[in-house]
């Protein structure tokens, strides 16, 4: 017959809707998600050709109805719109071509529901191509991640008086964010959620759409989730539970079977893939990931005791006399409809401080909730202290160094500077030392690591210490055991930090030198 036609079709619900467009007729073919045949709705003639024919009543208006309904889930889908041309199949419904057949008479009734009954057999082709199809948009997703990321970091000192904790450089050429978003990847997590709000330009800057960790999804990927002023009131992140509840909204529109919940500020290599199978092992409704630490550490963090089945059985929020060692590494799986339930109870409670740690964990263990630990054996890091921090950069540069950077099978990713290689000069001594691009070396450096664009001048030593990216060591400088903020300038001849020093000498402003 030489009609053509093309079918978009976009998943509404439980529902898939083929919207037709032949010629100047417009309708609807509907499916259930199964495939199976619902109904089909002609709306009539989108043009009427005056004298001739008569279109069904009000289809103008059906049109733009369905038109606009079409436009909305388009964008509620971020754009997807997969399109195919079934012009071969359409040869059943060329009659509809015909604007003689939808008429309104007496034969109209007659010819339409022949129609339909062609268009149920149209359907049987379609619903073999949707059964084998692996692109159909969807917006359901087994498990999503939200990270909280909003944190100042105030330990920290000078590093985070203009980033959040989770943009500080780290390694040479990460950022301490890039941990977990790589570990979500790796996992098979491709919908994360990042709670932000301390000082979020650097931060949200270096995400953009999630390039580097192949998180820039039309359905997913990656979304920073600032603070935003809603028709009723508006109010920072209170509490870690409070933020999580203000993005309701954000993960009802996924409606995962689980939700992880990630802290942005640890160093860490992670499957949240084999924890997710833990948590269905033990039918559990809650897993919080723990590992041991030294007691004397363990006041700072969620102390859990748990039986010889890993049921937790006690939790207490930083105890001054903990009775145990086992921390929460922040890390927790909840099955998605009481994660829900319970932030909505928790947010009507005006005494809560609305926290996970000294709110819903002990309200749902009091409950008699199930709460599983999972005990991580890997490489965890909390980078909370400039003594922290610098002894993870220390880390890597261990022949023994358990979080390797190098491994293929679990790569961490992170946006990449467009800058010259290093460069290694005549005069330079290198010692074991992690040194990134756009480092010029003149100097000596022992057992240490220069982040991108670090330059040591000609008799300068740098040892056991980080430089962070833009740092400058003039002539003769003498670098030790010190962690040297971004862009600092030690002058000729200085000396900084101690060998036999308790602690690392944060290095935040200009060191002078002679003239």
């Amino acid at each position: 017959s030489g009609l053509g036609a093309q079918i978009d079709f976009i998943v509404i619900t439980a529902k898939i809707i083929f919207l037709i467009e032949c010629k100047n007729l417009v309708g609807n073919i509907e499916i259930d998600s199964n495939g199976a045949f619902i109904r089909t709705i002609f709306y009539g003639h989108t043009k009427q050709k005056e004298g001739i024919y008569s279109p069904i009543t009000q289809s103008q208006r059906h049109y733009e109805v369905l038109k606009e309904a079409r436009i909305e889930t388009s964008n509620w889908l971020k754009g997807i719109s997969i399109k195919y041309n079934f012009s071969s199949f359409y040869k059943p419904l060329v009659v509809l071509a015909n604007p003689k057949t939808i008429v309104n008479d007496r034969y109209a009734k007659k010819e339409i529901k022949q129609q339909v009954i062609r268009a149920d057999q149209l359907v049987a082709t379609i619903k073999d191509m949707v059964a084998h199809s692996k692109e159909l948009p969807s917006s359901k997703k087994e498990m999503i991640a939200m990270l909280l990321a909003g944190g100042q970091g105030s330990r920290l000192g000078v590093l985070t008086s203009k980033v959040a904790k989770p943009a500080v450089a780290f390694g040479g050429k990460y950022r301490i964010i890039d941990f977990p978003l790589s570990n979500c990847i790796n996992s098979g997590v491709d919908t994360v959620g990042v709670l932000t709000q301390y000082q979020p330009l650097r931060l949200n800057t270096h995400i953009g759409i999630g390039i580097p960790w192949d998180l820039d999804r039309n359905i997913g990927g990656v979304t920073v989730l600032p603070p935003y002023e809603k028709s009723t009131n508006s109010e920072w992140y209170t509490g870690t539970a409070n933020a999580i509840y203000q993005n309701l909204e954000y993960m009802e529109s996924y409606n995962p079977e689980y939700v992880l919940i990630l802290s942005g500020d640890h160093i860490y290599k992670m499957d949240y893939e084999v924890m997710l199978d833990f948590h269905k092992a033990n039918n559990a409704e809650v897993t919080i990931a723990v590992m041991p630490v030294p007691m004397e550490e363990a006041s700072r963090f969620g102390i859990m005791i748990a039986d010889e089945n890993h049921r937790i059985t006690e939790f207490e929020e930083k105890p001054e006399h903990p009775r145990s060692n086992l921390a929460s590494m922040g890390i927790y799986i909840f099955n998605w409809k009481l994660l829900r339930k319970m932030l909505l109870a928790d947010m009507k409670n005006q005494d809560s401080n609305h926290d996970f740690g000294k709110d819903i964990i002990p309200t749902m263990l009091n409950d008699g909730r199930k709460l599983y630990a999972y005990k991580f054996k890997g490489y965890w890091k909390d980078v909370g202290t400039i003594d922290s921090l610098w002894e993870a950069n220390m880390d890597l540069i261990n022949n023994k160094n358990e979080l390797d950077l190098n491994d293929d099978s679990w790569k961490i990713y992170t946006e990449d500077t467009t800058v010259l290689p290093q460069y290694v000069g005549p005069t330079a001594e290198i010692e074991r030392a992690f040194i990134n691009q756009g480092c010029v070396i003149n100097g000596k450096v022992k057992n240490s690591v220069l982040f991108t664009g670090a330059r040591v001048g000609e008799g300068a030593q740098i040892i056991d210490s980080v430089l962070m990216p833009g740092v400058e060591v003039e002539e003769g400088a003498v670098v030790t055991r010190a962690l040297v903020a971004d862009g600092v300038k030690i002058g000729k001849n200085a000396v900084v930090g101690s060998a036999d020093s308790e602690h690392i000498e944060l290095v935040s402003k200009r060191v002078k030198g002679d003239e």
